[in-house]
């Protein structure tokens, strides 16, 4: 007999009742460190008390109108996004596969507005994740995401991840806009050089076509930057966002220049919940901690104190290890045995992991994970591979 849960997830054995800043806290009493953070999402930790206070002050005082009027919360959150990054404009969302599917529209309707309604195909890369609407599915293009779901949404062309001769190639007079995570997450930790990300917004500017990033997972500081591209020193048309911006909360957006936004006028997109009082004023509290040049400053310091110590794992456990990758906090352990056997092995000794593609364990902490934690987090890291490599 089915559950009453869809079961469409293999769920491990644990039910956390409560949290604490980096640490869950499972039925049976026992403390988990956190080094998933809800897959990237609890940015600062569990009960954050400016996130608590923002979401009950606003709990107790409106919860939902629609966006059939003015929403304070949503201009003020997207006023500070304006106000930190490039964009000119902000729609919110409630995840970041909704941010995917505005995102593929907005790209499309610029073109189509310019007279160009030809130009509809957007190029993306192996090993990409950006949601699992009909639309995100389309766009990873992999077995895995959309086996069993066709017939699929034309319009995605697919390329091998950094194979830079086969992008140039693929750009023609039916492309619209490149979509590429600056950071993949889902893929496996991969991140896309510095140099590599110049030079598609040099080849997009050159073809004239737009540049999409999906930072839902690498952005809101995980990479010691507010968002990853800042790194490149680089600017796209169209950004997603989502997971962290909400500290918790359900909640993202697209983020775009006045001008790739220009086809979404009045009646081209909407979202019931999107922008809704509770999320924003939760998302305001978010930016006000972390767009701070001293937080994002402490996040790339204890990023090179965990990364110092992580390869000092990797190299004291060369049967279960290969390699640390990643940025910022968010990295990855190259396995040499299946991931979830290290993701399992963590449970054991109480540390919370996530498996990812290419044999990698993701590492995903709270962003106000403290240097205590970071020792603690891979001493149990070693006492998981420990138990691997003896097994």
């Amino acid at each position: 007999m089915i559950s009453s849960v869809l079961p469409t997830y293999t769920r491990a054995p644990l039910s956390f009742v409560k949290g604490e800043g980096t640490w869950l806290i499972e039925a049976d009493g026992r403390r988990f460190l956190d080094l998933g953070a809800g897959i990237a999402v609890n940015a600062l930790g569990h009960a954050h008390p400016a996130l608590t206070r923002a979401l009950t002050d606003q709990a107790g005082a409106l919860w939902h109108t629609s966006n059939l009027y003015q929403i304070p919360q949503q201009q003020a959150l997207a006023d500070k996004l304006v106000e930190h990054t490039f964009a000119d404009t902000v729609f919110f969302t409630n995840s970041g596969t909704e941010a995917c599917e505005l995102a593929v529209k907005m790209a499309r309707k610029y073109f189509h507005d310019k007279g160009q309604p030809e130009r509809v195909e957007i190029i993306t890369f192996d090993g990409s994740f950006h949601g699992r609407s009909s639309a995100g599915i389309a766009a990873a293009g992999s077995e895995k995401m959309t086996k069993g779901f066709g017939p699929l949404l034309p319009g995605f062309v697919h390329l091998a991840f950094g194979d830079h001769e086969a992008l140039n190639a693929a750009i023609t007079d039916t492309t619209c806009a490149v979509l590429v995570e600056p950071v993949q997450g889902e893929g496996g930790i991969r991140p896309l050089p510095d140099a590599c990300l110049k030079g598609l917004r040099d080849l997009c500017d050159e073809k004239g076509i737009l540049m999409i990033l999906d930072e839902v997972q690498c952005g809101v500081g995980r990479t010691g930057k507010l968002f990853a591209h800042e790194w490149a020193g680089v600017t796209p048309d169209i950004m997603m966002v989502a997971k962290g911006i909400g500290g918790g909360f359900p909640l993202g957006a697209v983020l775009a220049t006045e001008e790739a936004a220009s086809g979404m006028t009045a009646g081209t997109h909407g979202s019931t919940y999107g922008g809704n009082p509770l999320g924003c004023a939760v998302g305001c509290a978010v930016m006000d901690i972390v767009a701070d040049p001293d937080f994002l400053a402490e996040v790339n310091r204890k990023a090179g104190l965990l990364r110092q110590k992580l390869e000092g794992l990797v190299a004291s456990h060369p049967d279960v290890l290969e390699e640390v990758r990643g940025s910022g906090l968010m990295l990855g352990l190259k396995c040499k045995v299946a991931p979830a056997d290290l993701v399992a092995a963590g449970y054991g000794v109480e540390v919370i992991t996530v498996p990812a593609a290419d044999n990698v364990v993701r590492l995903l902490p709270p962003l106000n994970i403290t240097d205590e934690e970071i020792a603690e987090a891979v001493s149990r890291l070693d006492r998981a591979a420990g138990a691997l490599a003896a097994s």
